[in-house]
């Protein structure tokens, strides 16, 4: 019987690309999702994954969602912790709510999703955890204090659960993405693009959320086994640590 997957923020942008990749490697998959009926919908309806709603911030809708999924679907023995939200502004003008809700978000959110998968995954010797972090979790950037002290905790927690789950099969590794050509990105005016962006990027274009999917999906596979606590920087060359 194939694996279940869950991606959350899986309907839209990179977490669409990743749960079609899944699928499509013989995954049964979850996407799960916040708040665009329309858009999780109409990604049902083209790609025949199941969506469900919840709140990543919210540790009781985490557990009541994994709760569905895995009535509907079995164990989970794969997750994916994509979503992710943004509340940019400079840090002198930034509001105690917008470090908030990135922060419960983007890095609370994945204790609220990987903990009710945890001892399953122990108990049966088996699981993948992969964290979406972002170049700016290792980078920093300005305007994004929140965001990026939010995705270089990702990586922090990536390694110290790595060590946890080692000895019991479960590995956790992250991917940071740098410029993806997601429709959010692509909403760049392009003169901004072509001459503040691209230029960064040394191999001179945007990623594709296909690219992310693949690594994920490499990173899901049995071949991936000896590979924990690891970070895979997929930027084009952007930034090399």
């Amino acid at each position: 019987m194939s694996r279940v997957a869950v991606v959350t923020g899986g309907t839209r942008g990179i977490g669409a690309a990743i749960a079609v990749a899944l699928k499509e490697a013989g995954y049964r998959v979850a996407a799960s999702y916040a708040g665009n009926d329309e858009k999780a919908n109409a990604f049902k309806a083209e790609t025949g994954i199941a969506v469900y709603k919840w709140d990543v911030g919210d540790y009781q809708a985490c557990v009541d969602g994994i709760a569905q999924v895995e009535a509907d679907l079995g164990p989970v023995e794969v997750l994916v912790n994509n979503a992710g939200i943004t509340r940019d502004a400079m840090f002198h003008k930034m509001l105690p709510e917008q470090w908030s809700a990135v922060i419960n978000t983007n890095l609370t959110g994945l204790f609220n999703m990987t903990h009710p998968v945890w001892v399953g995954m122990r108990d049966r010797g088996f699981g993948r955890i992969i964290n979406i972090s972002s170049i700016n979790g290792q980078k920093g950037q300005m305007g994004q204090v929140n965001y990026s002290a939010a995705k270089a905790g990702d990586l922090g927690m990536t390694k110290a659960l790595a060590q946890e789950g080692a000895a019991k099969g479960i590995t956790v590794n992250a991917i940071c993405p740098g410029y993806i050509g997601t429709e959010m990105v692509r909403a760049v005016p392009e003169k901004v693009l072509n001459e503040r962006i691209i230029p960064q990027i040394p191999v001179g274009r945007l990623g594709e959320p296909e690219e992310i999917a693949r690594c994920v999906v490499f990173l899901a596979s049995d071949d991936a086994g000896f590979i924990t606590g690891s970070t895979i920087s997929a930027n084009g060359g952007q930034y090399l640590i």
